[in-house]
Formats: C-alpha cells, structure tokens, sequence
C-alpha cells in the first residue's frame, strides 16, 4: 500500500499542478475520479494486464471511455497524462492518483472533510451548528459526509483527518463501564 502511494504521488503533484495553472483544478478531480473508477473494473482490469494491447491503445480506450461519461476538461492533456501513466504501466496507479490529487485540492481550497455519524438524520440546524464549529477549529471549509447509525443510541461521532470524537451515548456508556470497572 504504501509503495503505491509512493508511485502515485508525484503523479498527482504533477496533475495538480497543471490544473492549478490552468485553472482546471475541478476539471482534472473530474477526470481522475472518472479514470480511477473505469481502471478498477474487472474487465478493464485484464484489458490493463494484456500483453498484447499496447500502452497508447490503453490510454485511448480510457481517454474514450472518459469522454463518453463526460464533455468537460482539456482532453488533450488528459491524454497526454495517461498517455504518460501508460507508457509506464502505471494506470493501475489511477484510484490512488486520485486519492492524493483529492488531498492536495482540498488542501489549496483549504476545505477538510467530516464524517459524522449520528444516531438520527442530523436537522439543517444541527448541520449548520456543526459546519459553524468544525469551521471555527479547524480553520477551513467542512465537508460533511453524513451516515446515520441507530446503534449509537444517540449523539454522534466525529472524524476529521485523523481526530476522532465520540459523542454518541454508546461511547459515554463504553467510558462509564471502564471507569467502573477500574
């Protein structure tokens, strides 16, 4: 894992890069959301591990597969970049690319993800209460990816970047037993 990690993230610099400077940051997020999802499909998967398929054919099937699921980017530069990847045998690295290029965008547009998990749907207040606050600590724009689990009891749990909070009355019950038990 972390190897492939290590491969893709010049990749992804590189990718960002020329999107910043063309002004096509969401354009290329696009682009390598798209390509990451298409190389990790079985069939494309074995079309990728075939000898016989050369590497600018790979990276015209997937540039094609591309502009069939969307009209918007400079696909000139898209195919020069999997060109790129394919004459290295590094369009498996896509998914990953994508991983890194979504941290760096993020990062330049200083926006953080959250991922709250609550007990009950969160209402529109709660939502925009918790924006506010996460905002306030973090110093950046949230992103709140939201998931409902009943088995919390109530509260919720939080998780940006690698801080967690658990605020669910599970979590409380959990602490009280462990103190009790002390």
């Amino acid at each position: 894992m972390a190897e492939l990690s290590t491969l893709a993230r010049p990749y992804a610099k590189a990718a960002f890069d020329y999107a910043k400077e063309h002004n096509a940051i969401n354009d290329w997020d696009n682009f390598l959301l798209i390509a990451s999802n298409v190389v990790s499909d079985k069939e494309f998967v074995s079309l990728l591990s075939n000898p016989a398929i050369s590497a600018t054919k790979k990276a015209s099937l997937l540039i094609d597969v591309y502009s069939s699921q969307s009209k918007i980017g400079d696909l000139k530069a898209f195919g020069n970049f999997a060109s790129q990847l394919s004459e290295h045998d590094r369009l498996a690295l896509l998914p990953e690319i994508c991983i890194h290029y979504s941290k760096l965008k993020s990062q330049e547009l200083k926006q953080v993800d959250a991922y709250v998990t609550s007990a009950y749907p969160l209402t529109d207040a709660q939502r925009k209460t918790l924006q506010e606050r996460l905002a306030i600590s973090t110093g950046a724009i949230v992103i709140l990816h939201e998931e409902v689990n009943p088995d919390l009891l109530g509260g919720a749990t939080i998780k940006v970047g690698d801080k967690f909070t658990d605020g669910s009355v599970r979590g409380k019950l959990k602490q009280l037993k462990t103190q009790l038990t002390v």
